[in-house]
């Protein structure tokens, strides 16, 4: 049984996730349907679904504990040139822990090969700014004159550049990207001394490696086996597993595990050939679980197609 009194300090609670920020370095967002949300971690996914596409992600972390992490992602992207071999597009991603929102806005571009029919390579860069905040007074802080929270981080911009490459065919897909090979420091690393107080965060690399591949089962279903592992400096191997059914071209059920983290239920619903939406719920399986109800995302994809010709089966990937 789960402990009545799910509400923590605020100072705990920061504690405890920059204890796992700062032990981990799991810097960047996480996501349960990373199988729908590519282009934020390689931008040479743009333009491979052929059309324009928009997708929007909500995710609520840990849920009832306070501070928690709450992530949103907005993507556009589209085929462009003569050929339809470049894609372009826009990556947004707005993150909040505890007192510290986290948000960048990065344009996608790819250029891509097309191989032995049906077999394309594509190569992506992806380029923009981070913006940094970090409000103190959220905190609920024993001391108030404690000189580590006196200063506020207002507006803190970083470059942030990336790299990405994908291979995809109609059945088969696999991707490795590094969305930012800038290692930023958010705060001067002088200020660690006892005199100047302060604090260091550091945006180290990220490898993103992910894969997947559809068996047609019958005329009616789809099976999708498909993965993604995430390599940081300093920190274990993350490792995200998933298997998804898709029933009638419409129903989407599956699961997902992510390697001594936890367990997650997948569902989505092509409501359309252009609509898609998608949920799943995290059951959190370390000791955080005590002290929350889980995490919840919810995706939403909208394809605009620009002829007949395009208005294909959906594909799903």
């Amino acid at each position: 049984m789960k402990p009545n009194n799910k509400r923590m300090p605020w100072s705990m609670v920061i504690l405890l996730l920059s204890t796992v920020y700062q032990s981990f370095a799991q810097q960047d967002p996480q996501y349960t349907q990373y199988m729908y949300n590519t282009q934020i971690v390689n931008p040479a996914y743009a333009g491979s679904r052929e059309t324009l596409s928009f997708g929007v992600l909500g995710r609520t972390q840990w849920v009832n504990l306070q501070g928690s992490p709450t992530t949103g992602t907005f993507t556009v992207n589209s085929p462009i040139g003569l050929y339809d071999n470049m894609g372009l597009g826009l990556s947004i991603v707005h993150d909040q822990i505890g007192p510290a929102i986290e948000s960048n806005i990065v344009v996608d571009f790819s250029y891509s090969l097309f191989l032995k029919s049906p077999n394309k390579l594509s190569f992506g860069l992806k380029a923009g700014i981070d913006v940094l905040d970090v409000d103190y007074s959220r905190l609920n802080i024993f001391d108030f004159e404690d000189p580590f929270f006196q200063n506020n981080v207002d507006n803190k911009l970083q470059p942030q550049v990336g790299a990405g490459i994908y291979f995809n065919t109609n059945k088969f897909y696999a991707g490795l990207s590094v969305p930012n090979f800038l290692n930023t420091k958010h705060f001067d690393e002088s200020t660690l001394n006892n005199t100047d107080p302060g604090s260091v965060a550091i945006e180290r690399l990220h490898y993103f490696l992910i894969a997947g591949y559809v068996f047609n089962l019958n005329d009616n279903l789809k099976f999708k086996p498909a993965t993604l592992v995430k390599m940081v400096s300093g920190a274990p191997l993350q490792w995200d597993i998933s298997a998804n059914f898709l029933i009638n071209e419409k129903f989407t059920l599956g699961a997902s595990y992510r390697w001594s983290a936890s367990m997650s239920a997948l569902a989505g619903f092509q409501i359309s050939n252009s609509i898609f939406v998608g949920m799943a719920y995290d059951y959190q399986s370390t000791t955080i679980e005590n002290y929350s109800d889980g995490s919840y995302e919810v995706f939403l994809r909208f394809d605009i197609f620009n002829g007949p010709d395009r208005m294909m089966t959906p594909r799903f990937f």
